[in-house]
């Protein structure tokens, strides 16, 4: 599957938002919209007026770079979102939340959701005592994710887990430290998501 090996900082930069690409280095003055607070290129300074639809598609990309997604799997979710009971948006924000990626993200396993499916993908993880290398697992409630035992000990992960303080843990997730385990509570709910998304946005642009 395609996916994007450019500079990470960029993105940040191109859609005027931290989205917290690059671990620790976003929480420090080296973080590249902290220095250029404008589009990279060479018109970025410019000021630029978006139609309906260029709010619309950059509301996307935005969402989609957040969690590291590409179009083919994006719309996919979308879908799955879309042939769900309930509000579109919500379901969205909900499987994009129940990633077993970002849940590693979010429960200070990894410093970025980029190093989270690497991590993943080597199999460093299990959900419910069996192993799991699919980064776009979808989680539920009651759901324990663990470290394998060899894995309890990478530097990488230890380091991690250092600043997951200062990053916190959201409500509908619970994290032991000492064992390095995580556990989902409940579902993610939209109120949980405290990133500035407007999925209405994505839901019209893909509704055309």
């Amino acid at each position: 599957m395609s996916r994007y090996r450019g500079p990470a900082c960029k993105l940040c930069r191109r859609e005027g938002l931290k989205l917290f690409l690059k671990g620790d280095r976003c929480y420090t003055e080296k973080c590249a919209i902290e220095r250029r607070p404008y589009a990279p290129g060479q018109h970025g300074q410019t000021h630029m007026k978006f139609s309906e639809y260029g709010t619309q598609l950059r509301e996307k990309q935005k969402v989609k770079r957040m969690y590291g997604l590409v179009e083919q799997p994006f719309r996919l979710t979308f879908h799955r979102a879309e042939n769900q009971k309930g509000v579109t948006g919500d379901n969205l924000i909900q499987f994009l939340e129940r990633r077993l990626d970002n849940v590693v993200y979010r429960l200070g396993f990894a410093n970025s959701r980029t190093e989270a499916r690497l991590l993943i993908r080597h199999g460093h993880f299990n959900v419910n005592d069996r192993s799991v290398n699919v980064p776009s697992y979808g989680v539920k409630a009651g759901d324990v994710v663990t470290l394998r035992e060899k894995s309890k000990k990478m530097d990488r992960i230890l380091k991690s887990m250092e600043s997951v303080d200062r990053r916190g843990i959201p409500d509908w997730l619970e994290l032991n430290k000492d064992e390095l385990r995580g556990s989902i509570k409940i579902l993610p709910e939209r109120s949980t998501v405290t990133m500035p998304i407007n999925e209405q946005l994505i839901v019209e642009l893909y509704s055309k």
